[in-house]
């Protein structure tokens, strides 16, 4: 039976033939807390890039504007799931006639995808890997399906791979214990974030690894779950927000009842703003935070609160 994508993270983080990118060390930013009790919150919702995890680049990255990084990433690639001897014999390093057939793939997801004006469409990593293989297959490729599973299964497994081998990540400090602290106050707690399909088994292989993981459930409100590839949009598309406020509408919770966490006003708490939501800006990786003094002051676009750890949700909360 083939592993599911939890599995084989983990089965990868035990191999000892495979060196992995770190994050680089956590840097805060300069910012005071503001951490007045915000009354009459029932459900709270985080940014997962930046805000739950701290990732190198800031963020989650697609392409990297330095090429050695795309190198080794393409590399360790090609090399783990033995796609040369599929590849097309040109003059060059088998990464670089990879990247060419990436980067073209990639241009023609971001112009080809169809969204309302104004929207902003995600890229979807798996199925951009998911064509490769298939063109790949053409050439003869195969794979092990009763180790990877389907193509689909198997795309999502190399997405996984190579989005592991291009960006270092790892947990906020406090993350799970906050989590968990909200969840045990009875907090509705879920992700709105711009994400990939393999995005919350990074989040839980992050936050095991700062304690025993509760059942998802207890953890987690996953019906209210709102995740950019699955909506084929990205922050700062409106419809994202309005799906997330319906879903939480189903339980009876309002807006003015949501705090959202993340690390930028811009193009995401000052639209949730707008929406009603209450916002918190976590001030706690300079890496990542896109926050001006201009917007902080800004009535239309400051956050509601401002917090430097993610525990001190608890005393906003409290």
């Amino acid at each position: 039976m083939a592993q599911s994508l939890q599995e084989y993270a983990d089965w990868l983080a035990n191999r000892d033939d495979l060196i992995w990118p770190v994050a680089p060390e956590l840097v805060t930013p300069k910012a005071t807390p503001f951490l007045k009790p915000l009354r009459g919150i029932t459900a709270v919702t985080f940014s997962v890039y930046g805000t739950l995890l701290h990732i190198s680049d800031g963020y989650l990255l697609f392409d990297h504007e330095q090429q050695l990084r795309m190198q080794i990433a393409l590399d360790k690639t090609i090399k783990e799931f033995n796609m040369w001897n599929s590849m097309s014999r040109k003059p060059g390093a088998p990464w670089e006639y990879m990247l060419s057939q990436y980067r073209n793939l990639l241009e023609d997801q971001q112009i080809s995808q169809k969204v309302p004006k104004g929207e902003k469409p995600e890229i979807n990593s798996v199925e951009l890997w998911k064509q490769l293989i298939v063109r790949l297959q053409k050439n003869e490729y195969t794979f092990d399906e009763s180790f990877y599973g389907s193509l689909d299964e198997f795309s999502l497994k190399v997405a996984y791979f190579f989005h592991a081998s291009l960006q270092g990540q790892q947990p906020m400090p406090e993350a799970l214990a906050t989590l968990s602290q909200l969840s045990a106050r009875g907090k509705k707690v879920a992700l709105f974030a711009d994400a990939q399909p393999f995005t919350l088994v990074h989040v839980l292989r992050g936050l095991s690894s700062q304690g025993t993981l509760p059942p998802l459930a207890e953890l987690f409100t996953q019906e209210c779950f709102c995740l950019s590839y699955r909506e084929g949009v990205r922050k700062p598309s409106a419809s994202l927000y309005e799906k997330m406020i319906d879903r939480f509408e189903q339980l009876n919770i309002s807006p003015q009842e949501i705090l959202h966490v993340g690390t930028r006003i811009h193009d995401d708490l000052a639209v949730a703003k707008r929406f009603g939501i209450k916002t918190a800006l976590f001030a706690g990786d300079s890496l990542s935070m896109r926050a001006s003094k201009e917007e902080v002051r800004d009535p239309d676009l400051k956050p509601d609160r401002l917090i430097t750890n993610l525990s001190q949700l608890a005393e906003i909360l409290d």
